[in-house]
């Protein structure tokens, strides 16, 4: 009789077949270009080119003080911007370095370059550093002295963001919140123009807005998956989130209409266009507060991009506001 060859795990055949039917082959990731234009194109992707747009926020305060287009102004925002672009872009770049383990397991966030081998993380964290440590030094030497002491500060909160305050209750709120409202801040001092209180608590209730609603749209979204979305999501409530919003809402519109109304009735031009301007500005926060009771209000410039009427409304308001600081 022929004798069978043991197995060396001492195992029946048949459930050996079995076991490996039901064990998924492993997929090891396919390989990257390696080139130095692949690696460009990752750093790139890394540096997040879509949020840059956030960054326009540095020409609210000139606007709002009629100074858009004095002497060497666009020049000197063009530099902010810029200034600002690059900082955002080394926080962006050291924040998917250190989180590249995290980011593999991840669905979505395992395509981002670092984390899907594209980027190295030490490139990373080199290419962020080197940004983070030539914005604020170029802003010594081009702009007035309180701007490189703001972009500095930006700097240390975000990365404070990234290591740890992203995991504070209601201090992430606060640190994006922040940010919004240092950007639209850079502008004003660059210029050296006088940021008024009522600037200051209408852009940074009005960011808190948006922030609180895109964090209760991805609540909403979450519908209690943990792992789905943020991490400190699970903590939040969906009440709670909508609280804030709401809150920021109202405090927003409120400062607005301080603002309008503070230098009364009296018309400084053919229409009190300072004063008309309250209402396209009251329609356009209840028409993102729409998307927001909806949990579909993501980042704001898809919000506002994707929705016609909210754009319609809020050009009229740019208008009738240009119109007021002009005097017309």
């Amino acid at each position: 009789m022929t004798e069978t060859a043991p197995l060396t795990n001492g195992a029946h055949p048949k459930s050996t077949a079995l076991l490996e039917q039901r064990t998924p082959p492993r997929r090891t990731p396919p390989p990257h270009d390696t080139s130095l234009l692949s690696l460009l194109r990752g750093l790139l992707r890394t540096a997040r080119p879509k949020q840059w747009v956030k960054n326009v926020l540095v020409v609210a305060a000139p606007a709002a003080a009629g100074q858009l287009f004095a002497p060497h102004a666009l020049t000197r925002l063009a530099l902010v911007f810029a200034l600002f672009t690059a900082c955002a872009a080394a926080v962006y770049l050291i924040n998917d370095a250190r989180d590249a383990e995290a980011d593999r397991a991840h669905p979505t966030k395992r395509n981002r370059p670092v984390a899907a081998g594209q980027v190295p993380a030490p490139v990373a964290y080199a290419v962020g550093g080197v940004l983070a440590a030539s914005a604020p030094a170029l802003a010594v030497w081009l702009t007035p002295p309180l701007v490189p002491a703001l972009l500095t500060a930006y700097l240390a909160m975000q990365l404070a963001y990234c290591v740890s305050l992203k995991h504070v209750l209601v201090v992430d709120l606060v640190v994006v919140t922040t940010g919004f409202l240092m950007r639209a801040m850079a502008g004003g001092l660059a210029l050296g123009i006088p940021l008024s209180r009522w600037f200051l608590i209408t852009t940074g209730f009005g960011a808190l807005f948006m922030v609180a609603a895109k964090r209760y749209s991805e609540a909403v979204q979450m519908a209690g998956e943990a792992g789905a979305t943020r991490a400190l999501l699970t903590e939040y409530t969906t009440g709670y989130l909508r609280f804030v919003w709401q809150l920021a809402a109202g405090v927003a519109v409120l400062g607005y209409c301080l603002w309008a109304l503070e230098e009364g009735g009296t018309p400084s031009g053919v229409l009190p266009w300072r004063q008309l301007s309250v209402v396209a500005f009251i329609l356009a926060v209840l028409r993102y507060a729409v998307f927001a009771d909806r949990g579909t209000a993501g980042e704001p410039e898809e919000v506002v991009l994707r929705d016609r009427a909210l754009a319609v409304i809020g050009l009229v308001w740019l208008a009738m506001y240009g119109l007021a600081v002009a005097h017309w």
